[in-house]
């Protein structure tokens, strides 16, 4: 299938999961959505589970790209991994947070493309250890200033971004909690008197 046509069938799911949410969802009010034949839809995806794993699929890969993105730009190596965080989740919640139905997507999300957010997740952490691995060769961060791995770091770094979003409604307390958090681990991670590793 071409990777527009799919594209197109992809953005006219998602908008239907919005508005209908996964179970009352159809592959007819897809099929009406995106133009075409619930018979030509059924050419493309088995059915609806197989579509919202390759919307997942595809929506997940787009924020490993925007992680690739912010990861690559320049500054220092905590400020990266935060924007690239805040990239990936953003870009993974954004549409499906404002929908009314927005709880049952996400429990759908965990429990349908359970594996697909595993494998995504694995590459977060292996892109956010190699960025800080990077930075310690360049004497950026010293992690015998705290007694951890690059991976081990990574993983508590998104963790804590990850769980941040569970403790405050508001938007500007998040950031705060977050800043304070990143503020502390470049302060330990930059401590003197400490050799690089």
């Amino acid at each position: 299938m071409p990777d527009d046509r799919a594209g197109h069938i992809l953005d006219s799911a998602l908008t239907v999961f919005r508005q209908y949410g996964y179970a009352k969802t159809t592959m007819q009010d897809i099929a009406r959505a995106a133009g075409m034949s619930r018979a030509a839809l059924y050419l493309h995806f088995a059915g609806k589970e197989e579509l919202f794993r390759a919307g997942s699929r595809r929506a997940h890969s787009r924020a490993l790209g925007l992680v690739n993105a912010s990861l690559a730009e320049e500054g220092d190596v905590l400020s990266r991994i935060d924007t690239a965080i805040a990239a990936y989740f953003t870009e993974l919640t954004a549409q499906i947070s404002s929908s009314a139905h927005g709880g049952e997507l996400f429990d759908a999300t965990h429990t349908i493309t359970e594996d697909i957010v595993g494998e995504a997740r694995t590459a977060l952490v292996a892109r956010l250890t190699v960025a800080l691995e990077e930075a310690a060769e360049a004497g950026e961060v010293r992690f015998a200033a705290v007694d951890t791995t690059a991976e081990d770091l990574a993983l508590l770094l998104l963790s804590v971004m990850d769980g941040l979003k569970n403790t405050s409604a508001d938007p500007a307390v998040r950031h705060e909690r977050r800043t304070l958090f990143l503020r502390l681990t470049r302060a330990a991670l930059t401590s003197p008197g400490e050799t690089g590793g």
